[in-house]
């Protein structure tokens, strides 16, 4: 079991997503995906992989999917650490 821990960006992308009513089904959506970091980030329904444009020497960033085949489809972007057993919630955004 991983702890998570959100940057001051992801914990403003949640709160924007909770206040916009007509997000309820991403926020549900990115809801469980923060669940199933926690409890296991390599979940097949993640997706996850490593995110080559953001990662740097310090620090590798991973992306998974909150939604599939939608739209502005959100993922949530993190990393392990800074502790043992941690992951840092880095940014929870839209698809381009």
């Amino acid at each position: 079991m991983y702890k998570i821990k959100k940057t001051k960006e992801a914990d403003e992308n949640l709160l924007e997503l909770e206040e916009t009513k007509h997000f309820h089904k991403r926020l549900k959506a990115v809801r469980k995906t923060l669940g199933l970091l926690e409890t296991n980030p390599r979940h097949p329904s993640l997706r996850t992989h490593k995110y080559e444009t953001l990662s740097k020497r310090e620090y590798e960033v991973f992306e998974a999917y909150a939604e599939n085949n939608t739209p502005g489809a959100y993922r949530v972007f993190w990393r392990y650490g800074p502790g043992a057993k941690e992951i840092t919630i880095l940014a929870i955004t839209p698809h381009p």
